[in-house]
């Protein structure tokens, strides 16, 4: 592994500018090294101090801008001094290799100086600099090794010449590299290894890279960190050259023609002892870490905008990289994560983010182990109720590095606004929020586990601490895969507005408890009766006996009076898994909220218009019918005493009435009808059911000249109003009805 010249350094992305302080005694040359930089020539003259320079990034090896402070003690205050520590990010004690007295100033000045005004745990990183290296023909490093020994924030020391140009460009190179590939975090040179932080970091970043999970890296592992990390390959000869290095100083550090953790871990402290720092840097920046070996915010966290009344989502390249992660982990290939392979999988995370509930919120097998569609629902649940937890988990499993994608943004849907869908009356989405609302002990988490399939039995297995508010599962609609998520709200007086806040509402009662469904029928009334929002009453225990509920209507009136689906019969308490029936009308009723809506907005408005409609047809032929009457007749008081006798006659009423009966028994055969078909529909769809009954109040009035004569319109089915048939036939019998009693008007007329 080494450091390619394709991919420019991620330092940049980590600092957006260095700034090197040059201090030390006077007349030891400060100033002549940096006029000597940039004039690449020894000044004849040297001002007191020089003014700041600074170097472009396109001229710098790093890409990064570099800012050049001198320090002269005659010019600048003490003060001054401290401002310009606290500024810099490296700091140069510049000494004169021919003047002991400013090499002793060293250690009893200026390191102190500067430690004093910096943290201890974040120490200035400190070049030493031995100028006029021209002047004597010996070396300066025996004195100065033990001081590098002693203080370990000293990166370096370079001995240079202002005069003759030497190491003055590698001088302000190691500066600029102590900043932006400090050996401090990554080594410690009195015990010669890696610092524990570092190999922590290190080691995650194999466990990733490690994709088929077998502990070493082979050559298409190698060749892909290799790629990514300095967009270059190796070649064949060079990753043998890799690891006959390995080889050669520790026994297990190839295995299986593959680099091991070891191995790894040999490699990158080669690297730092030999200066070659930057390119642990390289590969540990492309991973996300900061300066002080931090996954950044920035990696973890970045940047996704959510707009109101929008939701979060996995897409499909996200689930494909989790199926990828499962399967890696699945080691004894059984569909199910065991808890020491879950543990393994969570070795990249600083925490283990998910705790017993979730065993209960997601599917599991017999043993209790969260399978691969609970592992799929798990991270959907998280997506939706916290997108930056999940952009988070997915940044730890390295997902924008694995899958060469700029973040973890990119695993993300962010679904349209749902007024939208209900304009198009359609949605995109995926998941669906359903709130289940009761009283306590009413069955909500017996709802709750039996979308996961857990019948009453498997339910009492769970302790009480490992309950779970939560329960997601795939539900199919119409053939699609969709995710239903249950939460079960706790009881209370009112609800908050994120209470509120879902896709459908299911409203549980205990059949066996008196008092349990007030309180559903409260909520309702509340929060959901004038909005848009889908519900479904779900008589649950249906296995007990049913008792009358202490509210003014039962349930079902309660159903048909607000125009919604009856209450739905429900009890976990089987042998089998739990019948998922209610859970499909569900995620319909979220999936098109749109017609249950307006299924509930013609309920109360068509009927009320059809029953007008009715009403005005049997006035106008009973206006006419009595016109008729008086056009046929010679004495008005006559016809007035003939209209007004027929229409009280008994033979009128007792034809009324069995016309009446008639009516209504082939309504009843109807409903009965639909009500059948309404038991054996298996697909739950609510767009094409018809509520079986709806209760019709009004009253069709036939006025006469004494008082009202009315036809009651009672349990008219929403097909039978629609159907053409059924006004054909009201027609058809108005007609008969008119002939009829014309021509018993005739003959009476004759008698007289």
């Amino acid at each position: 592994m080494r450091a390619g010249g394709g991919r420019p350094s991620r330092a940049a992305d980590m600092k957006k500018d260095v700034r090197i302080l040059l201090v030390g005694e006077p007349r030891v040359g400060k100033t002549s090294l940096i006029m000597s930089l940039v004039s690449e020539e020894f000044p004849e003259e040297v001002p007191p101090r020089a003014e700041e320079i600074t170097i472009p990034a396109d001229v710098t090896p790093e890409r990064v801008p570099t800012h050049i402070v001198d320090y002269s003690e005659a010019e600048q205050s003490d003060e001054q001094l401290h401002q310009e520590i606290s500024q810099a990010n490296v700091i140069c004690i510049v000494y004169a290799v021919n003047n002991k007295h400013s090499i002793d100033k060293v250690t009893s000045r200026w390191i102190p100086l500067i430690n004093e005004r910096t943290d201890k745990d974040s120490r200035l990183p400190l070049i030493l600099v031995g100028n006029k290296s021209d002047l004597v023909e010996y070396s300066s490093m025996e004195t100065i090794l033990p001081i590098m020994n002693q203080y370990t924030e000293i990166e370096t020391c370079v001995e240079c010449s202002a005069k003759n140009l030497k190491n003055i460009s590698e001088l302000f190179y190691y500066a600029q590299k102590a900043v932006l590939h400090p050996t401090g975090p990554l080594y410690c040179p009195e015990e010669k290894e890696m610092k524990p932080a570092c190999i922590k970091a290190l080691t995650r970043i194999f466990k990733i890279s490690d994709q088929d999970n077998d502990g070493t890296l082979n050559d298409a592992e190698l060749n892909f960190f290799q790629r990514i990390c300095f967009n270059t390959p190796l070649a064949p000869q060079a990753l043998e050259d890799v690891k006959n290095v390995v080889r050669k100083h520790i026994s297990d550090g190839v295995a299986d023609s593959g680099l091991t953790l070891k191995g790894f871990l040999f490699l990158h402290t080669l690297f730092i002892q030999r200066g070659r720092h930057e390119t642990t840097w390289t590969v540990l920046r492309r991973f996300g870490y900061d300066d002080d070996l931090d996954l950044t915010p920035e990696y973890l966290f970045p940047l996704l905008k959510i707009p109101p009344d929008c939701t979060t989502e996995l897409n499909h390249h996200a689930y494909l990289f989790l199926q990828s992660t499962f399967d890696k982990h699945d080691l004894d290939r059984d569909c199910a994560l065991s808890p020491d392979e879950l543990k393994d999988l969570f070795k990249v995370f600083p925490y283990i983010p998910w705790g017993p509930d979730v065993n209960n919120t997601v599917c599991t097998n017999e043993r209790g182990w969260i399978t691969y569609q609970g592992f799929l629902s798990q991270w959907t649940l998280t997506t939706y109720l916290d997108v930056q937890r999940c952009l988070e988990y997915l940044g730890y499993l390295g997902y924008s590095i694995l899958t060469e994608q700029e973040s973890q943004a990119s695993a993300i849907t962010v679904t349209r606004d749902k007024k939208i869908d209900l304009q198009k009356k359609q949605t995109q989405r995926n998941v669906f929020r359903c709130n289940v609302i009761g009283v306590k002990n009413c069955g909500k988490s017996g709802v709750l586990q039996a979308l996961l399939g857990r019948n009453l039995m498997r339910q009492k297995k769970i302790r009480e601490d490992h309950k779970s508010y939560y329960a997601i599962n795939t539900v199919y609609v119409y053939g699609q895969e969709k995710y239903l998520l249950l939460h079960d709200i706790s009881e209370s007086e009112f609800l908050t507005e994120a209470e509120i806040i879902c896709d459908v509402v299911c409203l549980v009662y205990d059949v066996s408890n008196p008092k349990s469904f007030e309180y559903c029928a409260r909520i309702f009334k509340q929060h959901f009766m004038d909005s848009r929002i889908p519900c479904l009453i779900v008589a649950a225990k249906s296995d007990l006996h049913e008792v009358k509920q202490e509210y003014s209507i039962s349930p079902t009136d309660f159903c048909r009076k607000h125009k919604m689906p009856p209450p739905q019969a429900f009890t976990c308490n089987t042998a089998d898994a739990p019948s998922k029936d209610i859970f499909v009308k569900l995620t319909t009723m979220a999936m098109y909220p749109e017609d249950h809506y307006r299924d509930r907005l013609s309920r109360d408005m068509g009927h009320t218009d059809r029953i007008e409609n009715l009403r005005k047809i049997w006035v106008f032929l009973k206006t006419a019918f009595h016109a008729r009457l008086r056009c046929m007749c010679t004495c008005n008081r006559c016809t007035f005493c003939i209209c007004q006798n027929f229409l009280n006659s008994d033979l009128l009423q007792s034809v009324k009435n069995k016309i009446f009966t008639a009516v209504l028994n082939r309504l009843r055969a109807r409903v009965a009808e639909w009500g059948a078909m309404l038991l054996a529909d298996d697909e739950g769809s609510i767009t094409h059911q018809v509520h079986a009954v709806s209760s019709v109040e009004d009253s069709i009035f036939m006025e006469s000249s004494h008082g009202p004569l009315f036809l009651e319109a009672r349990h008219v089915t929403q097909a039978d109003l629609k159907s053409s048939t059924f006004w054909l036939r009201a027609s058809f019998g108005a007609t008969v009805f008119a002939v009829l009693g014309f021509a018993m008007y005739k003959a009476l007329l004759k008698q007289r």
